[in-house]
Parts: structure tokens; sequence; C-alpha cells
């Protein structure tokens, strides 16, 4: 079995008290193992599941060379400089073919989505055309050969892969399968998540709020962001901090899922009975992260009776939760549900405000993007940006990304900002 000590081994430059985002992106990319098992399901029941096989098309899409436009379908070789005179001499409907073949001289009327007549190779818009009785006429030179025809498996050809293993299926996806005649799909069984927060001060909502007490808004987060990646989630509430329940928490998480997210307890200077027990149970490093907010994390294995589950301690700062699930876990449970895990795309904007800013760390700022006046996206800061003011996630709609070397952003300076939408 891999363990996290071979996976840093050829690394260098490596510094657990100073590890920059990219570089632990990838440690946990390579000590990521995705889940084996598959099962077929009803492509009603497909969506946001994770493809496992390549689905080959059994059909042309289109099936049939078909007209893309309502019009006059005819051979080619009557076109010219002049006008073009034709006689019709039937109609083809979507779903009822023209059975015969007209010649020279001769046009079908015909509908979208319809096939093409026999001999037939272009379509002339009907808008471009003046019909008396049984002729229709047009200019020559207003289509060119095989205009408005649409060639069988032209979108889609027999025995094409129409979908790769590890997309993400999409209502596209689905739509897409059902036209090709497709009931069923195999796809990467449900990566199962459990969860649960440490801290002695935490109270679940409906509790009394006792003096120095504060409401665990960290599960209800993670609950969120969860749900966005379709896996099945076990909430275990809040657990003590003592040696005693963590150990019961951690090996009932650890033989009930795939992976286990903790929030609290990864600090310097918190009770450490956490850190304790995930090293206790298993192959677990501890990192200070160059990166603000969020720079205690903690990530490895645990095993109990037989069973292991990826683990990932978080911080305990509402903010820092939320940034360190997008930078580090959501790509590492897609790659675990045997997703193609992309970067989440960066978009370039221009800065309102000056925003201080060190080289040495990334930053992740919260922001708000819009249209300026002249039309150039313009981004500026929620304002305070504390790691436990998580009304500055709620206003923003974007992280404004400043790079691991970058130093201070001045007015109207390029910045590079991660949109929220679709994301949290």
């Amino acid at each position: 079995m891999i363990t996290l000590a071979s996976v840093v081994s050829c690394l260098s430059d490596y510094d657990p008290n100073a590890l920059p985002v990219a570089q632990a992106q990838g440690i946990i990319r390579d000590f990521i193992t995705p889940v084996s098992a598959i099962e077929r399901v009803a492509i009603r029941s497909a969506l946001d599941r994770v493809l496992a096989e390549d689905i080959i098309s059994p059909i042309n899409v289109p099936a049939h060379d078909n007209s893309a436009m309502d019009g006059y379908a005819f051979s080619s070789k009557v076109l010219g400089a002049g006008d073009v005179a034709l006689r019709v001499i039937g109609t083809a409907y979507a779903g009822t073919a023209f059975s015969g073949a007209p010649s020279a001289g001769e046009a079908v009327r015909i509908m979208t989505g319809a096939v093409m007549p026999a001999g037939c190779d272009t379509v002339i818009p009907q808008e471009f055309t003046q019909t008396e009785g049984d002729t229709v006429r047009f200019a020559g030179d207003a289509v060119k050969p095989g205009d408005n025809r649409r060639l069988a498996g032209e979108d889609l050809a027999m025995g094409q892969a129409a979908l790769t293993a590890g997309r993400v299926l999409r209502p596209a996806d689905i739509g897409m399968l059902a036209s090709l005649g497709v009931a069923e799909v195999p796809v990467r069984r449900r990566l199962r998540v459990a969860f649960f927060s440490t801290g002695d001060e935490l109270r679940s909502i409906g509790q009394p709020l006792d003096e120095g007490c504060v409401y665990d808004s960290n599960r209800y987060t993670l609950y969120g962001m969860l749900r966005r990646l379709n896996v099945e989630i076990v909430d275990m509430g809040v657990v003590p901090d003592s040696p005693e329940g963590l150990e019961r928490a951690f090996r009932m998480a650890c033989e009930n899922a795939d992976a286990i997210i903790t929030s609290g307890g990864v600090s310097v200077g918190e009770a450490d009975y956490t850190k304790q027990m995930m090293a206790k149970l298993g192959d677990v490093t501890f990192w200070t992260i160059a990166m603000r907010p969020g720079r205690p994390m903690a990530f490895g294995r645990i095993e109990s009776n037989g069973h292991s589950a990826f683990l990932f301690g978080l911080p305990g700062n509402p903010v820092a939760v939320m940034v360190t699930f997008y930078h580090f876990v959501r790509g590492a449970l897609l790659h675990m549900m045997g997703a193609d895990a992309n970067p989440l795309p960066l978009l370039r904007a221009r800065s309102a405000e000056a925003i201080r800013k060190r080289p040495g760390r990334t930053e992740y700022q919260r922001g708000i993007l819009a249209l300026s006046a002249d039309g150039t996206p313009e981004v500026r800061t929620t304002g305070q940006q504390g790691s436990g003011v998580l009304r500055s996630m709620s206003e923003a709609n974007c992280f404004i990304v400043l790079e691991h070397e970058r130093g201070k952003v001045d007015v109207g300076d390029a910045v590079q900002v991660m949109l929220f939408d679709g994301l949290v």
C-alpha cells in the first residue's frame, strides 16, 4: 500500500511547515485512489454520477441525411447563375419519408428533420422561394450545393465514443443517452463521506447557547458543499474533545465511509486530542500550508477493524473550512469518485481597490465581481477578510486568487478570480 512518506520522498523541497498550495494538491492527488466498484443505473438516476465506461454510439446521429430547414429539396445540378424553376412532386415530413425520387427539374417540399429524398443533396429555405401552383422558383445563387442538409452520422457516428469514462453526467448527457436509445449506464458507486466537528465550545442548532459557546456552522456549510458533489453524506454531529469520544468517532467514520472530514482541532495551540487520535489510527501528516485563510490542515488515511478511509482535517474557522474544502478536498473527492477533476477555471478582472499581499503564500480574498461602466470585469473585496467572518463568503460571488509569489495589488491591476456560480 502506498504511504505518504513514499509520495513525498521524491520532493526535495518538501516542508510540511511551509507547504505551497500546488504542492499540497499534488501530494493529495498522488496518495488518493478512486473507488473501483461499478453499478448500472437507469439514465434518469444517472444525473451527477460518474461514468465508469465509455458509451459507444449504437447508431448514427442523425440516422439519415435530413433537412436542416423547412424548404424544398432538390439536386444541386440545376443550380446556376439564373433563376431556377422546379416542379414540386410531393412533401417529406419529419418521421414520414418521401418514397419517390425526383428527377431533374423536380423538387420535394420538405420539413425540418425530414429524410432527404433520393437524389436530393440541397435544400432551399422556403423564405427564399416563390411558388406558383406546383412550381417553386428561386435565384440560382441563393444556395450552394449541399446547403441545409445534415449528413447521417454528422453529429455522432456509429461506433464512436459518445461519452467517455470519468465524465460527471449532466442534463445534456442524459438527453443524449436517451437519443441513442441507451436505457442504463455503468457508473462508479457513490462515495460515502462522513464528517463531524470537534470542540467543547460548539453547540448544535436547538441547544442552549451557554456563555463562551457558539453554534456549529461548519457542519452545515460542509453538508451544502458535499450535496453539490452528489455523495452519500454521513453527518456525525459535534464530537466532544476527549480521547475516548474522538477515537470512537474516528473508528465509526472509518468503518462506514470512504472519506472523513473534520473541522477543528488541527491548529497550533488547540487541544491536541484530535491530532493524537489521527496519528494513532493511521498514516496522517500535519501541514502548515502557505495560504490564507486555512493554514493548518491534516491529511492522510486511517484504519479501523480492516477498513480504511482518507482523512481531511480542516481548520475550525468557518471561512477557512470553505476555502480548504474547495481547494483541496473537492478535487480529492472527485478523484476518488473516478471523475475527471479539472482545476476550477480562473478569469481575469480589474481590481477596484488596493489589496495588501506579501509574496510566499496564496491568498483567497472574498470578492464581488461586476461589470464596470466601461464594460470591463471589475472586482472588489467584501471588506473584512478574517477567517471567522462567514458573512464575507455569503456576500461574495467569487474568490480573488492572489498567487503564491505575488505581492501587493494596486488599483487597476489585473487579478485572477474564481466564480462561485455552481460552486458555493
